[in-house]
């Protein structure tokens, strides 16, 4: 990160703003990794501008279809209640996933209205089918909307993120908020609170906007992470402010207009394209179609910062290639490359497990799974939505339902986010880092598997040498442990991995995630006559792509002990398995 980038307040404004407006990489993406040659995958980067979307089937690009096929089932089997529940988790979807520059899988699925007043289920020839093009209510990913709105001004150097936003709408420097900076609305690092009730305790747009701009902090700025509602309020009113017209024109004519998103917008007006969302009795709207869900939005004419648009995975597809190939799709360019590297940049590193860049979430494994990442950017919507963009691989993932439909207790959508994303990660494979196979410890939750082999190691003791591929989460260990008493008991067995360096594990577990390559892993062995194995204990949320071990290799001075490419029947495998990709 360049030091103008990391000083505080009122530090490096000017230089940031130049920055990005000349087009220069404020903040580095990546670091070069050997991402292509371990996930048939590209060189970090974005993709050539040029790229527009075309369909594919999976295996002509390279990937697996099983996990996406299994994603689709698993998707659509929570349209169905279960057990003794009044609602399916969500009544429709329709899923999206693109890799390459190509969109592999497409699928629509359920129902876009299914329920009417008071939740009770339409007849059958009432009920309206989810299609490929349904029109789904964003809910929060819109704030991704708002913020490319406010880069781009950042971009032109008419915003610093790091001056205060009182400097642009000098009413919101009441209640304490003088110093509270764009950036930190940006990343909800500004000590706002996350909500306020705009819609029931104000009685017009103009008393509810004026409320945001009155509320004091909660927290000082820049002191603690709290995604607030409020960040993205206040930074629609200074695009409109700046902009000189209103927010949903200035998405339109800014970003969604260039670049063809033709369904996309606020208040839709194909309201028979549109998924219904909730039931309300108070405010009493009935069965919401066409209208936004969220009560404050609708409560400022469907317009906000924080919600209100409408879109249909096939324009959000355009939005995520859009970014891939560093801010432009076709002829049009609505960001710089800098700009979009910087929006998928962390700049939350003193907020451990909340990595923000501006606007976007990042490594978000609650919702991103085997997809998350340092690299992977993404946003959720309250309505039961999602996005996820990996530029380490230049895939995205997208997730359209109607989860509210028709009451918001039906539970937590998650899962299904998780098992869409998944599926495209675990399609791309991982090549084996030597020969044709390696052992793969699994993908399922709340598992223990192992691979064992036994050695007869001399006196004199021995060395193991392997190869190691790790995705987990934190709480997902690995153990490398020895018995020397026929398995009974286990000891574990201390190991370095050399990446960029080497990495002590003396107590012989590792966990991580985020480098998606193969790394080499070394270890001494005791004397006597040992089993080895490699143990991998999942707790019942959140995987990664996993844990693979390849050409594994033990010696003696002057012996060879163990050749694992050359004998795999050498290993006892209990929830392992070998995999060519």
């Amino acid at each position: 990160m360049s030091a103008a980038l990391r000083r505080g307040p009122r530090q490096g404004r000017v230089a940031t703003a130049a920055v990005l407006a000349a087009g220069l990489v404020a903040v580095p993406l990546v670091h070069a990794t050997s991402a292509a040659a371990d996930q048939r995958g590209p060189a970090v980067g974005f993709m050539p501008p040029s790229t527009t979307l075309a369909a594919a089937d999976p295996a002509d690009v390279g990937l697996d279809p099983a996990p996406i096929e299994e994603a689709v089932a698993q998707v659509r089997a929570h349209e169905v209640p279960v057990g003794s529940a009044a609602y399916p988790l969500y009544p429709g979807a329709v899923g999206l996933m693109g890799y390459q520059g190509k969109v592999v899988r497409t699928d629509a699925s359920g129902w876009a209205v299914a329920y009417g007043d008071e939740g009770v289920a339409l007849p059958a020839d009432e009920r309206v089918p989810m299609r490929e093009d349904t029109i789904v209510d964003l809910a929060s990913v819109s704030k991704l909307f708002t913020s490319i709105a406010v880069v781009q001004l950042v971009q032109e150097g008419r915003v610093a993120l790091d001056e205060p936003l009182a400097t642009y709408v000098p009413e919101f420097a009441a209640g304490g908020k003088g110093e509270v900076t764009v950036r930190q609305l940006l990343t909800h690092t500004s000590g706002l609170v996350s909500w306020l009730p705009l819609w029931s305790a104000y009685p017009d747009p103009e008393s509810r906007i004026a409320a945001v701009m009155a509320q004091p902090l909660d927290a000082p700025p820049g002191t603690r992470y709290l995604y607030s509602d409020l960040n993205l309020i206040s930074l629609g009113v200074l695009v409109e402010r700046l902009r000189g017209a209103p927010l949903d024109q200035v998405v339109a004519d800014r970003i969604t207009g260039p670049l063809g998103m033709t369904d996309t917008g606020y208040n839709p007006t194909a309201v028979e394209r549109t998924a219904a969302t909730e039931y309300q009795a108070s405010p009493p709207r009935g069965v919401v179609r066409g209208e936004v869900h969220d009560e404050n939005a609708w409560s400022l004419g469907g317009v906000a910062g924080h919600a209100g648009v409408f879109s249909t995975a096939g324009d959000l597809a355009i939005l995520s290639q859009a970014l891939l190939n560093g801010g432009r799709y076709g002829t049009a360019r609505i960001l710089s490359p800098a700009s979009v590297r910087l929006m998928v940049t962390d700049l939350n590193g003193a907020f451990p497990g909340d990595a923000h860049g501006l606007g976007f979430e990042l490594d978000q494994r609650w919702y991103m799974d085997a997809m998350s990442g340092p690299r992977t950017a993404g946003h959720t919507g309250y309505t039961g939505t999602s996005i996820v963009i990996d530029f380490d691989t230049h895939s995205f993932a997208i997730l359209l339902t109607n989860r509210v439909h028709p009451s918001r207790d039906s539970g937590s959508i998650n899962p299904a986010r998780r098992e869409w994303a998944s599926g495209l990660a675990h399609a791309q494979g991982i090549e084996p880092r030597r020969g044709a196979d390696a052992w793969f410890s699994g993908d399922e939750n709340a598992t223990t598997s192992t691979l064992t082999t036994s050695l007869d190691v001399p006196a004199s003791g021995g060395r193991l040498a392997f190869d190691l591929y790790l995705d987990t989460e934190e709480t997902d260990l690995l153990h490398l442990e020895t018995s020397a008493d026929g398995g009974t008991t286990w000891a574990p067995l201390p190991f370095t991995v050399r990446d960029r360096g080497p990495a002590e594990h003396p107590d012989g577990t590792a966990s991580g995630s985020g480098t998606r390559r193969w790394a080499q892993a070394r270890a001494q062995l005791p004397p006597g006559d040992l089993d080895l194995r490699w143990r991998v204990v999942t707790d019942p949320l959140y995987l990664g792509r996993g844990v693979l071990v390849d050409d594994v290799v033990a010696r003696a001075p002057g012996s060879l002990l163990l050749d694992g490419e050359a004998t795999p029947e050498a290993f006892r495998a209990d929830g392992w398995r070998l995999v060519s990709r």
